[in-house]
């Protein structure tokens, strides 16, 4: 039967002492025009009403509907979110090996031996990148591009940095190794590709509105003491009283994580994705990188073959391309005061070394320079604190949604917000079901808020509103798709109630 085909009894109000018996006698629901709740709007009566009466049937019925079918994507959102959450420290276990040292040493080794070893347990890997260990007790990694891992992957060797001992050879995505990566993909794309990420897509699109008007919906019902707002009810009676103490207390507490989650979470999205960079970019908030061209404007005019030669063959030969080697690169970049969890990134196409902090955990050692491979020279600097503070605050936003920026806190705040996401919907469809209008029918289910609900909005709540939605709509496209494709659902299931209505009176 469709939500709205159920037979119009009237739903137990939540405050009902009997709710949970199924014989009990229905109580007036809160959710009426002389809802206690609704206060002076309450006496308009048919002149209609204005303000939060007004708009809360709305938001009553967008909630129910984005809770009924978004949930699903929320609760798998959240679980795959508290597996990444966990993945951190599991690693830290599972690649024991690789990642530290069997006995700390007196003094490491020069990086180049480093990566002489590193090179001769790979022979078929390019050096990419090279980062040292940030403490003592680290391994250094030597990051190659290899026809040993897929495409998207790098060959990690990890070695010892006081014997050279080679530690272990992982497939890695940046910093992430096999577990976290695949762990990261499945959070994404659930390991289904592009199309996979759709689904993420439009969990995060949907999560803010969900809980933003969850939120506004706790916030306005009234309630006896004060506290009932902050914490569940747990005097209430077993039923959906009780439930909705807990659903509407733990989503208070949540609700500022999972926005900033949903959020952070469209910036590399797909669709919605774009619309933020081109924001970004207008408002001069893009990231900026540090310049490693070799030469600058300055050859602009030079020839292009100016110190090239020709063999015997005719053939153009390339003169040997002098380099002083990671070790005076990296003493170069410490000297300029790149000095935490540095990773450095192999001269190519014309370019130089770029040395970078990578220390993401508060406070943040981003700065980066370039360096000349010619004569160890430092070409150009770029400090964190001199981003524009919207690329500050996208850092920072995207690396707590990625468990870093506060180390062991940050993922373990994102495993209660994945725990608390998922009770809360477990909740939802709770109270969905106790509503249910004949509780004697286990495979009934409540019904939504009546239509029309934005009929009875004054136009100076209308308009505005319409014009938001559709602005917002358009700015993260699978809300707006979604809402779309839910308005004419609703509007189909209407005409097939009003005619089966018609036929009833008949």
């Amino acid at each position: 039967m469709a939500i709205d085909g159920i037979p119009d009894t009237r739903v137990r109000d939540e405050n009902d002492k009997n709710d949970g018996n199924p014989g009990a006698a229905a109580a007036p629901t809160s959710d009426g025009p002389g809802a206690p709740w609704a206060g002076k709007a309450g006496k308009a009566g048919k002149t209609g009403k204005s303000g939060w009466a007004a708009v809360r049937p709305l938001l009553l019925r967008l909630h129910f509907y984005a809770g009924v079918l978004i949930a699903p994507l929320l609760f798998l959102a959240a679980v795959t979110g508290l597996l990444y959450a966990l993945s951190f420290q599991a690693e830290k276990i599972i690649y024991s090996d690789e990642l530290t040292v069997a006995k700390v040493g007196q003094s490491a080794l020069p990086l180049s031996e480093q990566v002489k070893a590193a090179q001769e347990a790979a022979p078929k890997g390019e050096v990419v990148g090279v980062w040292p260990g940030p403490d003592a007790e680290a391994t250094t990694r030597v990051v190659m591009e290899s026809p040993e891992v897929g495409a998207e992957e790098t060959l990690t060797v990890f070695v010892d940095p006081y014997t050279a001992e080679v530690r272990g050879k992982l497939a890695t995505s940046g910093d992430a190794l096999p577990l976290r990566a695949w762990l990261s993909e499945f959070h994404a794309s659930l390991q289904l590709g592009e199309s996979g990420r759709i689904y993420s897509e439009l969990a995060a699109s949907w999560m803010w509105v969900v809980a933003l008007g969850g939120l506004a919906l706790w916030i306005g019902r009234r309630r006896d003491r004060k506290a009932q707002l902050l914490v569940p009810d747990r005097k209430a009676a077993p039923g959906r009283r009780r439930t909705l103490s807990w659903h509407g207390a733990v989503g208070l507490w949540a609700a500022a994580g999972l926005v900033v989650l949903s959020a952070t979470g469209l910036t590399w999205s797909t669709y919605a994705g774009e619309n933020i960079g081109q924001l970004q970019d207008r408002l001069g908030g893009a990231t900026p990188s540090v310049s490693a061209s070799i030469g600058g404007g300055a050859d602009a005019g030079a020839d292009e073959h100016a110190g090239h030669k020709i063999d015997a063959d005719g053939n153009m030969v390339m003169p040997p391309r002098v380099d002083v080697g990671v070790d005076k690169v990296l003493a170069a970049a410490r000297a300029a005061g790149v000095t935490e969890s540095v990773q450095i990134t192999m001269p190519a196409n014309g370019k130089g070394y770029v040395v970078k902090e990578r220390d993401k955990t508060f406070p943040v050692h981003l700065d980066a320079v370039s360096v000349d491979p010619a004569d160890g020279r430092v070409m150009d600097e770029l400090r964190f604190a001199d981003y524009p503070l919207l690329a500050q605050l996208t850092r920072f936003g995207i690396d707590v949604h990625m468990g870093l920026l506060f180390g062991l806190v940050n993922q373990l705040a994102l495993a209660a917000l994945a725990i608390g996401l998922m009770f809360l919907v477990f909740w939802g469809y709770r109270m969905w079901w106790l509503r249910r209008p004949t509780k004697e029918r286990a495979l009934s289910v409540g019904r939504a808020q009546p239509r029309g609900a934005w009929r009875k909005l004054p136009v100076t709540v209308l308009l505005p509103l319409a014009a938001v939605t559709a602005l917002v709509g358009w700015f993260v496209p699978l809300l707006g798709i979604s809402l779309v494709a839910f308005l004419v659902v609703d509007v189909l299931l209407g005409l097939v109630a009003g005619r089966r209505d018609k036929a009833a009176a008949a």
